[in-house]
């Protein structure tokens, strides 16, 4: 009797890995690995390598692992061990730390020159030594801003000023290239996720339930009204001008808002464990830092509604798509970076 390669391989007590799931993974994080040959006879357990290093193990059964991905794994692959027998090496993509000793709160934002922008907030009403830290193209941190009191949002203007919302004051800051802040407006209640549209206007989220539209001339509208958000809302313009908005509730069911162009609310996608930042693919495709399944992660959410995770780590708040193909990922105290295709999806090593 002849027996495929998998056969071949679970008949020899070969362990085979078939699929992860999902693809990619900051340190901290857990895939499920699929495949056969896992469990031994003798009841001794495998051992999962993501090259030199070993992961902790949280289910084993003969057909599936659940695995936590080391804090330093090397390489970009990972290997099944069961009785000194080996899988063959599967490729997975596991972000690398850029930075850390943070506290973002949204999305971290990247100029033209690859600069990445991203906070410290601090405790509520307190001042921090540094608010904003400016990470250079090598990811060398240096203090940007240091007057802010619970810098939140972040978004680069059309001319690639950087504008800070705090939701301490409800005020919003443009900084100068020199690293100082300037007040440029108030009165935006609790202040959070900022966004610009294609023409200049400036959207802000206030928790307590209001979108303000700010023009260039600084002229102050409400935009749309929703539910309050316990933490932040969170803000995003699709490729066709429509502005996408998450704000967790004290629901674990939250929604992803998307309002029109006229200021119209339409619930765009309900299902998220507390969904915070946001970005969009070319292709569309709508990425959150969020939970989905009750797993932490960035969830894809397609634009007719299908949503799937592809990457896992824990206490993720927000993440920004590069036209280089990179993406910066953002946990509560720390930065990542990995490798994606120009359709936003996670590449495998």
């Amino acid at each position: 009797m002849k027996f495929g390669f998998g056969a071949t391989a679970e008949k020899n007590g070969i362990p085979r890995i078939d699929r992860i799931f999902p693809t990619a993974a900051i340190p901290g994080g857990e895939l499920t690995i699929h495949g056969s040959g896992f469990a031994s006879r003798h009841g001794a357990r495998p051992v999962v390598r993501f090259g030199e290093a070993e992961a902790a193990l949280s289910l084993v059964s003969s057909n599936r692992l659940i695995v936590r991905v080391p804090e330093n794994p090397t390489g970009n692959s990972l290997q099944v061990v069961q009785s000194e027998n080996e899988s063959q090496p599967f490729p997975v993509s596991v972000a690398f730390q850029i930075a850390d000793n943070l506290h973002p709160v949204a999305n971290p934002v990247v100029d033209s020159s690859g600069n990445i922008y991203v906070t410290f907030s601090g405790p509520r009403g307190q001042r921090v030594p540094v608010s904003l830290y400016k990470i250079g193209s090598n990811y060398s941190v240096k203090p940007y801003v240091t007057s802010l009191i619970n810098p939140t949002g972040l978004a680069l203007g059309l001319n690639g000023d950087l504008f800070v919302s705090c939701r301490h004051d409800g005020t919003i800051h443009r900084v100068t290239p020199d690293g100082r802040s300037q007040q440029w407006i108030e009165g935006m209640g609790v202040a959070t996720g900022i966004a610009f549209d294609r023409v200049g206007n400036l959207f802000v989220g206030d928790r307590s339930g209001t979108i303000f539209k700010i023009s260039p001339e600084r002229e102050i509208f409400v935009f749309a009204t929703l539910e309050p958000s316990v933490a932040a809302y969170h803000l995003v313009f699709h490729p066709s001008g429509e502005l996408y908005v998450t704000g967790p509730t004290t629901s674990s069911y939250d929604r992803v808002y998307r309002i029109t162009q006229g200021g119209e609310v339409h619930v765009f996608y309900r299902g998220l464990g507390r969904p915070q930042g946001m970005a969009f693919d070319r292709d569309s495709n709508l990425y959150i830092a969020a939970s989905l399944g009750g797993r932490r992660g960035i969830v894809r959410i397609s634009p007719d509604g299908r949503a799937e995770h592809v990457l896992n780590g824990p206490a993720l708040v927000g993440l920004a798509l590069l036209p280089s193909g990179r993406a910066i990922v953002a946990a509560n105290s720390a930065l990542f970076t990995l490798d994606w295709d120009v359709h936003g999806v996670p590449l495998l090593g």
